[in-house]
């Protein structure tokens, strides 16, 4: 006999709040084996595509490690050293920016000339303040990784712990099964399968498009020229998982730059616009439709929501577990809306009569 509905929405509950405990005070602890299960996570269909072609679990995890560590290190000698220069040199630059577009201003509007002019105020504090929060935000950044959990040791951890997951990612997944409710086990497993495509589609899709348009952007405006090209190309890939985001603020950035850089040399200029203009043809022709699709069901407002929420509350770890915990609320929730038009709570006494 099953337990009433009340006594398991106790249960549930407590077993909710545990988790939420455990995340909001061992976030920073846990942070390697948030990475590693998401990158076992996302590598499973991989292992699972080699074990079909003939390799065993243990020589697919081989092949796929071996791979990783060969772009990891070639990542760590030729990217992102540059990328944290350009970065740093991106920030510092700040004033002098501001008072190239104040220059610009001044010329092109004589009235504003005044040195006690609020708008020549307002954009030395705007310079100045870029700098200065700029530089503190790279600081803090690397110093509360550093301080929080041993870096060495991030990238030691991080590695094993997405091996040993992904070695053993279906016999995890028979257990977490032996130990459903078997009341509620079909119930369960169908839930679990549509949150596991709704993260499949962004996930796995969005973070592969992602990767792409990174690429893609930074190749693009190194290629013309830009200054900045693979600082603005990275962070217009890295926040393309929220549509028109990326694109939006990643093209007003290196249409920025490229003002300052290459003003009169409108050539240039329209290259890098075109660069995002063609960005967003390719994403929103095909790569979204064929590594997405169309039914992942994570609006960008509920994901945004979401991202705040939790990165308020947990920090960093909180903004990683917010897209699957979004993406797993959001099949609950279409669950619960469909159970609900069912009730009787809903079609009342008389539609059942008539029924």
């Amino acid at each position: 006999m099953a337990l009433p509905v009340r006594t398991q929405l106790k249960y549930w509950s407590i077993a909710a709040a545990g988790f939420f405990v455990i995340l909001w005070f061992l976030g920073d602890v846990i942070l390697p084996f948030v990475l590693g299960g998401a990158i076992a996570y996302f590598l499973d269909p991989v292992a699972d595509r080699l074990e079909r072609l003939g390799l065993s679990r243990a020589l697919a995890v081989a092949a796929i490690t071996l791979v990783a560590l060969v772009i990891f290190i070639l990542m760590a000698l030729l990217v992102v050293p540059t990328l944290i220069n350009q970065a740093v040199a991106l920030f510092d630059t700040a004033p002098q920016l501001t008072s190239d577009l104040q220059e610009f201003l001044t010329r092109t509007f004589p009235q504003l000339g005044d040195t006690d002019s609020t708008l020549r105020k307002s954009l030395l504090v705007v310079g100045e303040t870029i700098q200065a929060k700029g530089g503190q935000f790279l600081e803090t950044a690397i110093g509360s990784v550093s301080s929080l959990i041993n870096l060495v040791l991030l990238f030691v951890i991080v590695p094993v712990v997405a091996f040993y997951l992904l070695y053993d990612w279906d016999n995890m997944m028979v257990a977490v099964d032996d130990l459903l409710p078997r009341d509620h086990a079909p119930t369960i497993r169908h839930l679990a399968h549509q949150i596991d495509l709704t993260l499949a589609g962004f996930i796995r899709g969005m973070g592969t498009v992602c990767v792409i348009l990174g690429t893609y952007y930074a190749v693009a405006l190194m290629t013309v020229g830009l200054q900045f090209g693979l600082v603005v190309g990275a962070f217009a890939g890295l926040i393309t998982f929220i549509p028109y985001v990326g694109a939006l603020l990643g093209g007003v950035l290196a249409i920025g730059l490229a003002l300052f850089q290459f003003w009169g040399d409108w050539l240039s200029i329209g290259l890098i616009a075109g660069i995002f203009v063609v960005g967003q043809v390719i994403e929103g022709n095909f790569l979204t439709p064929k590594l997405v699709g169309n039914s992942v069901g994570l609006h960008p407002v509920w994901l945004l929501f979401a991202l705040s929420v939790f990165g308020a509350l947990f920090g960093f770890v909180g903004m990683l577990v917010a897209v699957p915990v979004a993406a797993a609320l959001g099949v609950l929730a279409r669950f619960a809306f469909h159970q609900y038009k069912h009730s009787l709570l809903y079609r009342g006494v008389s539609e059942r009569d008539n029924t």
